[in-house]
């Protein structure tokens, strides 16, 4: 089931009275996402990411384009009941309790105020908040308003949720967990759509992304598909490759690099890495393991980015 559908999705900001100039922050932007998916939207300051978010939650409407949202169009109330929203730099009132920060927006969403509480402590406790319930907000740490804000947007049990920057601030321990929490709720069959700079986390949990750049989307796909070297392996080797073998396989296949008992290959085809198989152990070279070389996401973003940007 498509939980988020956008087709051909463009918004121009247009300013000025006598030299009216434009700004084209979404360009025909077409992206599916998927029930019980994590899906992660990254690119540059200025690609926009935020645009993109605000025109799907109704606070900023496309210039071009439609969309749709739990297969209601964009604006319909049966979208706010069933998804919940962490922003970034969410601000709430200090002289509020963290318990009393979601009891007043369980009140907001109407939720029975019969077993509201109790429904606001367990998920203090799930975001790993419980013992803080009853200190006030002023004494929170960047760390704990995240975690408060997730408990926040998981108040209405929603069935998609639009996350922005859920870590910033966290700890490596808290990322951990918030990561087990999104984990969590996915296999439970919600999706959330991930807004976030940090790539080292975008890449441990999604299971896509969609890469914007100038209001374009220029890739989406797996992670591993984003960021697989298609014909880069790496062999690893019992013992170091003499001079004189390096030598011979580098006239034969090409591009080859050593770094001690590691083999860098850019094979061409299945045969051409079959053959480099074939040399290695006709010269009683010990294979131990050969990998599918990947850049990590961060370097794959990059990489697109600045091929963009040429």
């Amino acid at each position: 089931m498509t939980v988020v559908h956008t087709e051909q999705l463009s918004k121009t900001y247009r300013s000025g009275i006598v030299r009216r100039s434009e700004v084209n922050a979404l360009r025909n932007v077409s992206l599916e996402v998927g029930s019980g998916e994590i899906f992660g939207l990254l690119g540059p300051n200025g690609a926009g990411k935020t645009t993109f978010v605000k025109i799907l939650l109704n606070v900023s409407f496309p210039t071009l384009g439609s969309a749709t949202i739990l297969n209601e169009p964009l604006g319909s109330i049966n979208i706010r009941k069933r998804s919940g929203y962490l922003p970034e730099n969410h601000r709430y009132p200090n002289f509020l309790t963290g318990l009393e920060t979601l009891m007043m927006f369980g009140r907001i969403h109407g939720l029975d105020p019969r077993t509201l509480k109790d429904k606001a402590v367990s998920l203090l406790q799930t975001v790993g908040l419980k013992d803080w319930a009853h200190h006030k907000i002023k004494k929170y740490s960047k760390g704990m308003l995240q975690r408060l804000g997730l408990a926040q947007a998981l108040l209405n049990d929603p069935e998609i949720l639009f996350l922005d920057e859920p870590t910033d601030g966290v700890d490596p321990v808290g990322r951990k967990e918030i990561r087990d929490l999104l984990r969590d709720l996915r296999n439970q069959g919600k999706t959330i759509f991930l807004n976030s700079h940090i790539l080292s986390e975008v890449e441990l949990i999604s299971d896509r992304v969609a890469i914007l750049n100038k209001g374009e989307v220029i890739k989406v796909g797996t992670v591993d598909s984003i960021t697989r070297k298609e014909d880069e392996y790496e062999f690893h080797l019992a013992d170091d490759v003499s001079s004189d073998v390096l030598s011979q396989i580098k006239q034969v296949y090409g591009q080859v690099e050593q770094d001690g008992k590691l083999l860098r290959v850019i094979a061409q085809s299945s045969e051409q890495m079959n053959k480099v198989i074939d040399f290695l152990r006709s010269k009683n070279i010990l294979i131990q393991s050969i990998v599918h070389r990947k850049s990590t996401l961060e370097e794959s973003f990059i990489e697109l980015i600045k091929a963009e940007q040429a």
